[in-house]
């Protein structure tokens, strides 16, 4: 029984020992037969192409050259291993120039390496990896048509003057300001207007009529005093605007300051014709010569309106022209006030027409050029 047991040891131990040796010999096995697979004896085996030697050419009188190697043949294949013809490789570089007698330095060439063979695949065309879209195209095409967008576009030089530029957003409000001042006044006070220019158009009316009408209401006629005022300062300020006498940035303090003097020149006239009406006894005739002067005035501070407007906002030269059609109806109210006071005046003193004009050289006209001589030497700096 125990010789039973040691030969099915003896039996086991043999299975494991040729199941070890089978396991080792198919590992070496697979490596044999894939070399064995990739080895072909009946394609001979080509030498690798060689760089071409340096060729070295001296002078002829250098005894010292060394004779140059020749280039072996390459033969090349393709990967079916036909044998390639050698006008189908690329050429070599050309070898350098022979060296003339002349030249005394050594000149040594190296050729180029062989190119490579080409396949018989035949090589595929080249596309971009970014296609131009439709607005690329149109952009390009823009800019190849566009005088403005090309890059050697004419240039054009800019000949316009340099204007500085004036904030005069408040002239706006100030004449829209005007402007509505008087429409109050004249739809609050619709009979007084016509009355008063009923007075202005009929000077053959009675004057005490014409006086009792208009006394009824002395608001409005405040209100058409300070209007002729402030009507009359504008109109001085825009025309010492227009001729460049001062600039809109001083206009804060001229408009004001010209109020002031407009209000003080009619109000010191006022206070002289009524101390002289009291001191010479004709009381009667100042107020009727007050009377004209403060009605005529009235009506020019209505009709200087649209002039301040045209000279307000026009260009410069339509201004200028405004300029002296304003000056020309200034004149004409002024001397048509002159006329109306000469007549009025008759009826209460006797007196020649010369007395009466040194009156209003004197008294009227030459107060007026020196307030202006004054003005214009202020302002120009005596120039």
């Amino acid at each position: 029984m125990d010789n039973f047991y040691i030969f099915a040891d003896t039996l086991s131990a043999l299975k494991k020992y040729f199941l070890v040796r089978s396991w080792l010999l198919f590992l070496f096995i697979i490596p044999c037969l894939r070399l064995a697979a990739q080895t072909d004896s009946s394609v001979r085996k080509e030498p690798a192409v060689q760089a071409a030697p340096v060729q070295v050419q001296r002078a002829p009188g250098d005894t010292a050259a060394r004779p140059v190697k020749k280039k072996a043949p390459v033969v090349k294949r393709d990967s079916a291993g036909v044998i390639i013809p050698a006008s189908a490789l690329k050429p070599a570089a050309p070898a350098a120039p022979a060296v003339t007698p002349s030249t005394t330095p050594a000149v040594a060439t190296v050729p180029a390496k062989a190119a490579a063979s080409t396949d018989s695949v035949q090589q595929q065309a080249v596309v971009p990896l970014k296609q131009e879209t439709a607005f690329e195209l149109f952009l390009k095409e823009l800019t190849a048509k566009n005088v403005f967008l090309k890059a050697n576009k004419p240039s054009r030089l800019d000949v316009n003057k340099l204007r500085v530029y004036e904030d005069l957003d408040w002239l706006v409000y100030v004449m829209a300001g005007v402007v509505l001042l008087l429409g109050i006044i004249r739809l609050s006070y619709l009979k007084y207007f016509s009355d008063l220019f009923r007075a202005f158009l009929n000077p053959t009316l009675s004057q005490r009529q014409l006086k009792d009408q208009l006394s009824q209401s002395p608001f409005p006629n405040f209100l058409l005093n300070s209007y002729f005022v402030i009507s009359l300062a504008l109109y001085l300020y825009l025309l010492m605007y227009r001729q460049q006498y001062i600039t809109s940035n001083t206009a804060w303090m001229a408009i004001p300051g010209l109020i002031v003097l407009v209000a003080m020149v009619y109000g010191v006239k006022y206070v002289m014709l009524r101390f002289c009406g009291w001191l010479f006894g004709s009381a009667e005739l100042a107020d009727a010569y007050i009377f004209i002067l403060y009605l005529i005035n009235k009506v020019l501070g209505i009709l200087l309106v649209p002039f301040l407007v045209i000279l307000a906002f026009c260009t410069p030269q339509l201004a200028k022209a405004f300029m002296y059609i304003s000056i020309f109806f200034i004149v004409l109210l002024v001397a048509y006030r002159y006329i109306r006071s000469y007549s009025v005046v008759k009826q209460y003193l006797s007196f020649s027409r010369l007395h009466f004009f040194l009156y209003l050289c004197a008294f009227e006209v030459a107060p007026v050029l020196i307030i202006t001589k004054v003005l214009l030497v202020a302002l120009t700096g005596g120039l």
